[in-house]
């Protein structure tokens, strides 16, 4: 044992001359210190993880964002056919003609003939994908905003031709591809963002459109487009 110990003093003083000691460990063994090699990423490892993280976002987000949109402009052609029925019996008590209410301004005063008689669901003429505050109960439209267009003076033989659709930017008639809906996402005409809009026509189809329809929307004599309130 004392041998042992005599030796351990010589190899500590040897090795404190050559300047590479090492501190001891618990019960007096010696282990050798391995270098480990330097975890974390690069720069660049870093920056491809990011993109990645950033890509499976946007098509994460942007599928269940689509698929909003559709759902809202599904449930406003719904809206527009649900109104057309409305629309439907009132020409047939009105010779043929849909409502007309001379010097009209807005489509809130035109449609407001066909409640409570002939609809008393006036929550369908609000656009689901639009800012405009839903509607519940029967009560007269003309003291609220509704988000529909509305071609006064059409008549149940003007098959081809619009009846109603989303708001328009204006209330001017237009040419094929000229803009009946925003293009930017602002208002007016923007129930759908810059998604265009649905239209109404007189045979009771509905149809989307991108902001330019690829159709005519002329106003023959005696019609006029109204637009609901600003």
């Amino acid at each position: 044992m004392a041998v042992a110990i005599a030796a351990e003093l010589r190899y500590t003083r040897s090795m404190k001359r050559h300047g590479s000691v090492r501190p001891r460990r618990a019960g007096g063994a010696c282990k050798a210190r391995f270098a480990s090699p330097r975890a974390g990423f690069s720069m660049i490892e870093l920056l491809v993880v990011l993109a990645l993280i950033l890509i499976l976002t946007m098509l994460f987000w942007g599928g269940r964002g689509s698929g909003r949109q559709r759902q809202q402009q599904q449930s406003c052609q719904k809206n527009l056919q649900k109104i057309f029925i409305a629309l439907e019996i009132y020409a047939r008590d009105s010779a043929q003609q849909f409502p007309v209410v001379p010097e009209a301004k807005t489509s809130e005063e035109a449609l407001d003939l066909l409640v409570p008689r002939y609809t008393v669901d006036i929550g369908s003429f609000i656009c689901p994908g639009s800012s405009d505050s839903s509607l519940t109960g029967s009560e007269s439209l003309s003291r609220h905003r509704i988000s529909y267009a509305y071609y006064m003076g059409r008549r149940a033989s003007d098959a081809s031709e619009a009846l109603m659709s989303d708001e328009q930017v204006d209330t001017l008639a237009k040419a094929a591809g000229q803009q009946a809906f925003s293009t930017t996402g602002k208002g007016p005409g923007n129930n759908h963002s810059k998604r265009g809009g649905n239209f109404l026509f007189v045979d009771g189809r509905v149809e989307h459109s991108p902001a330019r329809p690829p159709f005519s929307l002329m106003l023959t004599q005696g019609v006029v487009l109204l637009n609901p309130k600003p």
